[in-house]
């Protein structure tokens, strides 16, 4: 299994920071040359590989740290993201929901991935709380998922569980995930909530 990271600002580095902890290999992009992200990426750790967009989207599962507004910019990278799956970390606060048609922002994302396996996840705590070893007061920081595709939420919680955290699903796109998703000007009920899971 292949990891990547698109978007490589606070949250992207934040998440590069759980592969890199637990010394898995994930690559990370931008739109910019990898060269000038170089240093930055090793840094974080060895782990951490900088590539260019059309080689990071070779991975099978990607993780899409970019601004909301920079999604389709994204998915112009491939004509199908069949087999793959999306881990969609960005937050639309701020788009109007007529824009989206007042669908949730992950299904707009969804829409634009043609083919792929879209999960809502890693989204609802800020960069530093994310930078963080998960290990915390004697259990786990929790990451809310949220997928229609049961299957894919699974394989984003056992990648999960495998960074340290501690997966709760919340169902799917439209009924939980509008927990962890942004609407106009208005926060998820679950967005910022840091919560930890004793097992």
């Amino acid at each position: 299994m292949s990891y990547a990271i698109i978007g490589f600002g606070n949250i992207g580095q934040a998440l590069a920071r759980a592969f890199a902890r637990n010394g898995i290999e994930v690559s990370v992009a931008t739109t910019r040359d990898p060269e000038s992200f170089a240093s930055v990426a090793a840094a974080i750790g060895p782990t951490i590989i900088p590539e260019n967009l059309a080689e990071a989207v070779k991975a099978d599962i990607i993780f899409l740290a970019v601004r909301f507004e920079s999604h389709q910019d994204v998915a112009k990278a491939l004509s199908t993201w069949q087999g793959k799956t999306i881990v969609d970390v960005t937050n639309a606060y701020g788009v109007p929901p007529e824009e989206l048609g007042g669908q949730a922002s992950s299904r707009a994302v969804a829409q634009a991935f043609t083919g792929s396996r879209l999960v809502k996840g890693f989204n609802h705590l800020v960069a530093a709380v994310i930078a963080q070893d998960p290990a915390a007061h004697g259990g786990r920081r929790v990451v809310f998922l949220a997928s229609d595709d049961d299957g894919a939420a699974t394989e984003i919680g056992a990648l999960a569980d495998n960074l340290g955290f501690a997966p709760i699903k919340l169902g799917g796109l439209s009924e939980g995930g509008l927990l962890v998703q942004a609407r106009g000007k208005t926060w998820g009920h679950l967005i910022f909530k840091d919560l930890v899971k004793f097992d």
